[in-house]
């Protein structure tokens, strides 16, 4: 079924009111919608499967006919920080991580970050909003604007972990049968080049696991989706 994602003040009642012109042009000319058609549609907390009612050109109305709670995100709240990669390589890790289920992305800048950016790029939004809606999630991906190591509030987490080449012992499994009632994880990977040794060090500091994922040296987007998919199956 195809899924598009609205503002809670598109819905009024049991009417939803689909406004997008993207949305509206792929619904009219891709799917070729019309009256009575199914359409599935999330707001970030809620997802609706809804009728056809109307279509126009600059609007279409569905009705609602069911509605669910979010049944597809961890009860545990996982975070990921990581170094800015490249254009394609950065919007493939947002794509992937929308897909497993993550809740936040950080980007950051580090020493060996090779992308300056200040904010964050408007395309990062729109990769995690596509790669929403082919997954049937419902809550969106929160992507931050870019920090420092140092402006990342670690206080949050009941668990940090973060990858490094240079350990050899300590894998993510026995970090994870080691800990109880996590709640809030936060994991940070390295941009090209991996972390900077004052930097490891510095993570060390506040806490952070230091592990590894194997003989391997891993790309920063493959660890990235490796972590993650490895800590929302922990704790779906």
């Amino acid at each position: 079924m195809v899924s598009i994602f609205v503002e809670k003040e598109q819905i009024t009642g049991d009417i939803i009111t689909v406004t997008d012109k993207n949305d509206i042009n792929h619904l009219k000319n891709s799917f070729r919608m019309k009256i009575g058609d199914a359409l599935r549609v999330v707001d970030g907390e809620r997802e609706y499967f809804c009728k056809a009612v109307s279509v126009g050109k600059k609007e279409i109305e569905v009705e609602i006919e069911e509605v669910f709670e979010d049944r597809y995100s961890t009860k545990t709240h996982i975070d990921i920080a990581m170094g800015i990669l490249k254009k394609d390589k950065m919007e493939l890790a947002i794509q992937k991580l929308t897909e497993i289920g993550v809740n936040r992305i950080i980007p950051v800048q580090t020493k060996r970050t090779i992308v300056k950016i200040d904010g964050k790029k408007e395309k990062w939004d729109v990769v995690s909003k596509e790669a929403l809606k082919q997954c049937q999630g419902v809550k969106k991906v929160k992507i931050e604007d870019t920090a420092k190591l140092e402006e990342i509030d670690y206080s949050n987490y009941d668990l940090i972990l973060v990858p490094y080449e240079k350990e050899e012992e300590k894998s993510i499994y026995e970090i994870l049968r080691e800990k109880e009632n996590i709640k809030n994880v936060l994991y940070l990977i390295g941009p090209e080049g991996g972390f900077a040794p004052e930097e490891i060090e510095y993570l060390m500091s506040i806490g952070a696991e230091i592990i590894t994922l194997g003989k391997r040296i891993l790309r920063a987007e493959t660890a990235a989706i490796v972590v993650g998919g490895i800590l929302v199956n922990e704790f779906q």
